[in-house]
């Protein structure tokens, strides 16, 4: 069977500084017409830094939506759609924690939220990291500590972490150094 839904016409609904909300009508395999709600992403990046020590970089940061701080890797979105994703972590990880590295490794991508957004994010992880300055955008509050990598993976299995790309990051790290 063939299982793709052809759009047929699309109505934005709201166009933000960081997402646009777009309305679809899309033909279904069998001809029928649906409803499709879509948020526009430009996609992000997010890092396990790792230090020599086997720690991980961790921000805590309040996120607005659930009104309460979470755990997670630095991350962060896309200047554009089409902005090389190794520079754009390169620059987050620098931003946020005023670290760089030496080592960038592939983990791969993720879709965050398949059913209503667009949104993929590539993970990768940093090794040979050297400290330098933190440089936060003028509306962004957040701590930088670490966690030994092991920790980090049973709080993750345990689920004190919910941050999904922060749960894919660690297990997909864990993985590839076969912890």
């Amino acid at each position: 069977m063939d299982l793709r839904e052809t759009p047929i016409s699309a109505h934005y609904e709201y166009e933000g500084r960081i997402i646009n909300m777009r309305a679809d009508d899309a033909r279904m395999p069998n001809g029928t017409i649906a409803k499709r709600e879509v948020v526009e992403h430009p996609g992000g990046v997010g890092v396990i830094a790792l230090t020599d020590e086997g720690e991980v970089l961790l921000v805590q940061q309040y996120r607005y939506p659930y009104g309460e701080v979470l755990v997670e890797i630095p991350a962060g979105k896309l200047d554009a759609p089409d902005e090389d994703r190794l520079s754009a972590i390169q620059r987050e990880l620098r931003e946020e924690t005023g670290y760089s590295a030496d080592e960038w490794i592939p983990l791969g991508d993720f879709h965050p939220a398949p059913a209503y957004s667009d949104e993929y994010i590539t993970m990768y992880l940093a090794r040979g990291l050297h400290q330098g300055r933190q440089a936060l955008d003028e509306d962004e509050f957040l701590d930088v500590y670490t966690v030994p990598l092991q920790e980090l993976i049973r709080d993750v299995m345990d689920g004190r972490i919910s941050d999904a790309k922060t749960q894919v990051a660690v297990l997909k790290a864990a993985r590839m150094l076969e912890l």
